[in-house]
């Protein structure tokens, strides 16, 4: 006989509490597109708040961005928001794709969201920036995107027709989601620092998940005196906001600090 089996069964049932997790203040959803690179890695950065956790699910979509492939995507919007956390506590969910949320039309997601998820809070990154916009007084944004000039022109009649005046717009013009998600840093701040330098425009909206610009917002705002924000940025801000989750952050730039 074992020295083991001697000493008697050796396997120990533990007793143990339960505290909230770490989305106890928090508790967030987020539908990515499947060819977005960029979101979660920008929305690390931002949401690192004290009992915050976000929950990602990926939505089919093509690469290619047009009115008609983003359009595709209404009918799989509420099959990925039932797989983030089924049965459990979610505060708001966001879905991730600025022009999609102007096709389909921020009503609609909202009410594909709430087949999945009844009553809960819902965000965009268009709502999200139209929300940043008011909240930061901007009367005159200018509009700085990766889409072609289709997108561009239905996005700025979008925004102009929700009461937020569009005075200029600068665009890469590229079709290819992969590719913008490489759009690399030095682009960006040349596209931004170029619309600031017009005396009718109060601040910028980078309008694309994809692009990778929330890292650069503080030093930007500081270059030009003018806020930025971009869907990803203005999104984890809404978000936290419709969650009750109010931290007063600086350092990631103006719309944080309000």
């Amino acid at each position: 006989m074992s020295a083991i089996a001697q000493q008697g069964d050796p396997y120990t049932t533990l007793d143990f509490t339960l505290d909230d997790g770490i989305c106890r203040r928090a508790a967030i959803g987020l539908v990515v597109l499947a060819t977005d690179h960029t979101i979660e890695h920008e929305w690390r950065g931002l949401l690192t708040q004290d009992g915050v956790a976000f929950y990602e699910s990926r939505v089919y979509n093509s690469a290619e961005i047009t009115p008609e492939r983003l359009a595709e995507m209404e009918d799989r919007i509420a099959p990925a928001v039932e797989l983030i956390r089924p049965a459990e506590r979610i505060d708001v969910v966001a879905f991730g794709c600025t022009s999609a949320s102007m096709v389909i039309g921020e009503e609609k997601v909202f009410a594909r969201i709430h087949e999945a998820r009844p009553g809960v809070a819902c965000t965009t990154p268009i709502t999200a920036a139209l929300a940043a916009l008011r909240a930061l007084g901007v009367q005159r944004a200018a509009l700085l995107t990766p889409y072609v000039r289709s997108i561009n022109d239905y996005m700025r009649d979008y925004i102009e027709s929700r009461g937020q005046g569009i005075t200029r717009m600068a665009s890469f013009e590229h079709a290819n989601d992969n590719e913008v998600a490489r759009i690399d840093a030095a682009s960006l701040r040349t596209g931004v620092e170029r619309l600031a330098r017009n005396h009718d425009v109060d601040a910028i909206f980078v309008s694309c998940t994809s692009l990778r610009i929330a890292a650069l917002i503080p030093e930007l705002e500081a270059a030009i005196s003018k806020p930025v924000i971009s869907s990803n940025y203005a999104m984890a801000w809404h978000a936290l906001r419709l969650a009750g989750v109010r931290d007063c952050e600086p350092h990631l730039g103006q719309l944080f600090a309000l």
